[in-house]
């Protein structure tokens, strides 16, 4: 059973709409994540599904209960949910025991009940050695354990995470990655995740719904999103691409014939393909192989130079000049090429798209 059902879901905030007719789903024990730029709208629809807003139209459903339509309006502490902020906004003159029974205390549950709870979810946390610290002797990813625990407690239908992991550092947040996932699937309770960074969102989610402007322009899982996607604005927000000028010519048996850089090649056949005429090559990192320059210029190919040379550790990542343009490319080849090097590119894969075409256009 779907855990929330958001269906044409409005916002304004005076003539602004920053959620205009939305709608999607969160299934039982999914981990579910919006994912958009600045000021797309992810941020407002949480506060939506939470009662922190009033929305101006649609509907919101919670564990098979409406908590919001023409008619209803349940209050933010009625709504059986969870809730974990950027800040984290645990009490500091609290201890870590005193910060996760809070909700319960409030709920006026039995004393043994709230011990037992307590333990349990600091164990699931693994903070149960922290019990009488305070907020100011925790790290941060420890404070985020106790944030998260407070939410936990109440054992909520869904737990809404607004991007709790903005405030760590690179390292911390990549553990805490982990972590979340793992409390998540330990748990099963239905996570409705809100952030902007990409890899956090591929990494975590079972589904990614990704936003601009107030809409959803696409929802799928991570790998659907990363090889299928639908415009142009997707492509170009989930991962690293390339972009370079180029001219179809037309199908061919295996592939497309495409002019770029004043040489005809051959490309493998993209998801969406344009008419004849103008468009963009786009290209990840990881579909660029380099080869030597042979110097003959005979064969089909595009050719360029090595630029610069980045050593990564788990790979190489060069950048190749291709008439005006300089390709990211990813390689984990032994033997590197050199800045100054003239290399043969070949595209393993590519996406085109119509050259003048509206950024975020259909597909």
């Amino acid at each position: 059973m779907d855990k929330v059902i958001v269906t044409d879901l409005v916002k304004r905030f005076g003539e602004f709409k920053a959620v205009d007719r939305i709608g999607f789903s969160i299934r039982h024990n999914e981990f579910f994540s919006l994912l958009g730029p600045s000021g797309c709208g992810k941020s407002t629809t949480l506060r939506c599904i939470a009662g922190l807003e009033d929305p101006d139209g649609g509907s919101i459903e919670i564990g098979g209960r409406k908590v919001f339509d023409a008619g209803t309006n349940v209050p933010p502490n009625k709504r059986l949910l969870g809730m974990v902020f950027q800040n984290y906004a645990i009490w500091p003159h609290m201890t870590v025991d005193e910060n996760i029974s809070y909700p319960l205390r409030i709920a006026k549950k039995d004393q043994g009940e709230i011990r037992k709870t307590v333990a349990r979810v600091m164990e699931t946390l693994g903070i149960g050695a922290l019990g009488r610290r305070k907020p100011h002797e925790l790290s941060g990813g420890q404070q985020q354990r106790v944030a998260l625990g407070r939410s936990l407690a109440m054992e909520p239908s869904v737990l809404l995470l607004d991007e709790p992991l903005s405030n760590l550092d690179a390292k911390l947040r990549e553990e805490m990655r982990v972590e979340l996932k793992t409390i998540q699937e330990r748990t099963g309770t239905p996570i409705l995740y809100v952030t902007h960074d990409q890899l956090e969102a591929m990494a975590l989610s079972d589904r990614i719904a990704i936003m601009k402007d107030g809409k959803i322009l696409q929802c799928a899982a991570p790998l659907t999103i990363y090889n299928q996607p639908v415009n142009r604005f997707v492509f170009d927000f989930i991962g690293q691409s390339s972009y370079l000028p180029c001219e179809i010519l037309g199908e061919t048996g295996r592939g497309v014939k495409v002019a770029v850089d004043g040489k005809r090649i051959e490309v493998p056949r993209p998801l969406h393909l344009p008419a004849k005429g103008e468009a963009l090559l786009a290209v990840r990192p990881e579909d660029i192989e380099l080869l030597p320059d042979n110097g003959d210029g005979t064969e089909e190919a595009v050719t360029g130079r090595v630029k610069i040379f980045l050593f990564l550790g788990n790979l190489i990542e060069y950048r190749v000049k291709v008439g005006d343009r300089l390709l990211q490319v990813h390689s984990d080849k032994a033997t590197p090429y050199k800045v100054g090097d003239r290399v043969r590119v070949r595209f393993k894969g590519v996406m085109l798209w119509e050259r003048f075409s509206a950024y975020c256009g259909n597909h």
